[in-house]
């Protein structure tokens, strides 16, 4: 019920207007979120490379409803990938992109050209890019995407929540030769019908998922903090005699750091998703519906600004 309430609250402004407004937010946001600007985002990831993790950025903001709004987040994310391949960091650090962003609410194509833009930018930058996966009305049109955009872009990658019931269906449809695929659990209200809502049932849908993409050909991406599920994600590398740099993990910036550097330190890849940008507000409330831990935090943060 809370982790509901709060998904609905993501979509309200006048929630929205008191967060942005209140003095004690600040703080916060800041555990999660790099900052505004492009320089904030290549300001934390030098310190997160630099402590052997690699990086995918996020500009934050989405359900674009212009198509003017659509192109210049476009360019946002081209400017940011130049600023990548001028630090030469195109190796260690990648971007993550809301097709919402790109106009796929309302313009599916000018979605697929935005983002196909950006893909040339990654490549000359010499990395590459993840499209996000967002509400369960979208799957089928970022699918349709992520395929075109793979034709002359194999190493576009996408996401898949396991809270959807299809879950391990589109796994295994995605589990062949150099494909990249990212799981995490999911942070969007969804109907019973296409979803699992309760949290057992969305960890078990994770599990038969990763079985499905550690034993195929491509590259997992499994996007987790539960350190169950992680140690299960090793035993499937071990069952599968997977290499290291064969999948990764990623993590949130903010949640867990002790442990992404613990397993950095083990020779483990991990990647930490890394968002920045004024439109923190929806982001920032489906951090605090993921996990209790979260919304305590925040509200020992205000008991103690209040």
């Amino acid at each position: 019920m809370l982790r509901q309430a709060l998904l609905v609250a993501s979509r309200s402004d006048g929630v929205r207007r008191v967060l942005e407004t209140a003095p004690f937010s600040s703080d916060m946001v800041r555990r999660f979120i790099a900052g505004e600007t492009i320089e904030d985002a290549a300001r934390v990831t030098g310190e997160l490379t630099g402590e052997g993790l690699l990086v995918t950025l996020d500009v934050l903001g989405e359900d674009t409803h212009g198509k003017g709004r659509a192109e210049e987040n476009a360019q946002h994310y081209i400017e940011l990938l130049e600023r990548i391949g001028a630090a030469g960091l195109g190796t260690r650090a990648e971007v993550s992109v809301k097709l919402s962003a790109m106009g796929q609410t309302f313009d599916e194509d000018l979605a697929l050209n935005n983002a196909y833009r950006i893909c040339e930018a990654a490549r000359s930058a010499g990395t590459t890019v993840t499209l996000d996966m967002e509400e369960h009305t979208t799957v089928d049109s970022t699918l349709r995407i992520v395929h075109q955009l793979r034709r002359d872009f194999p190493d576009v990658g996408v996401v898949i929540q396991s809270y959807l019931r299809r879950a391990e269906e589109h796994c295994a449809e995605l589990a062949y030769e150099g494909s990249r695929v990212r799981l995490c659990k999911g942070a969007y209200a969804a109907p019973s019908a296409v979803a699992f809502t309760d949290k057992e049932e969305v960890d078990k849908s994770f599990v038969r998922c990763m079985k499905v993409l550690m034993a195929g050909r491509g590259y997992p991406m499994l996007a987790t903090h539960d350190p169950r599920l992680i140690e299960i994600a090793g035993a499937l590398a071990v069952l599968h005699d997977r290499d290291a740099d064969s999948f990764e993990y990623q993590m949130l910036y903010g949640i867990r750091p002790q442990e992404q550097r613990r397993l950095a330190a083990q020779g483990a890849q991990v990647r930490v998703y890394v968002a920045y940008g004024r439109e923190w507000y929806p982001y920032f409330m489906r951090r605090l519906a993921e996990r209790p831990a979260n919304l305590r935090f925040f509200m020992r943060s205000l008991a103690g600004r209040a």
